[in-house]
């Protein structure tokens, strides 16, 4: 496990498990808007595979995230290289984790109750709720990114 801490590929002082993460975060919306396309063409078995694939790809790549900051040594060792307030950037990232964790709620139920068939006429709307929640989860993890990294 020992090639998660080595350097990165964006040219940061991030490790390279944390510009994988990133790489994907900052994919989501875009590959989440192809999947909902899917669906406004009428492709709807294929819009139901891409939103699966999407949430299950994003739960292991949250799960792997989170390996690699423990293994990594946590928020204290990334931080010590930002020239920022560690207590600011703490708590944006507290916000982070809360948008991030009211995502995963909406995205669940959105997927569970498309799957099962059920509040379908609701669908759309709940869909586009969780949509700009994934949206604001991958831009507060991009700004995470930059605080810890970059800054």
């Amino acid at each position: 496990m020992e090639y998660m801490l080595k350097a990165g590929f964006l040219g940061t002082r991030a490790p390279l498990f944390m510009d994988m993460v990133t790489l994907i975060v900052a994919l989501l919306p875009f590959l989440l808007c192809g999947a909902i396309w899917l669906a406004k063409i009428g492709n709807i078995k294929l819009h139901k595979i891409a939103q699966v694939v999407l949430f299950v790809v994003s739960v292991i790549v949250v799960g792997y995230f989170e390996f690699g900051v423990r293994f990594g040594g946590g928020f204290e060792e990334f931080i010590q290289g930002s020239s920022l307030n560690h207590t600011f950037v703490f708590y944006f990232l507290l916000l982070h984790i809360a948008i991030a964790l009211v995502t995963l709620v909406l995205w669940s139920k959105v997927i569970f109750y498309a799957l099962k068939s059920k509040d379908i006429q609701n669908h759309p709307k709940r869909g586009k709720q969780a949509a700009w929640w994934i949206l604001a989860t991958s831009l507060s993890g991009l700004g995470v990114y930059v605080l810890l990294f970059i800054s």
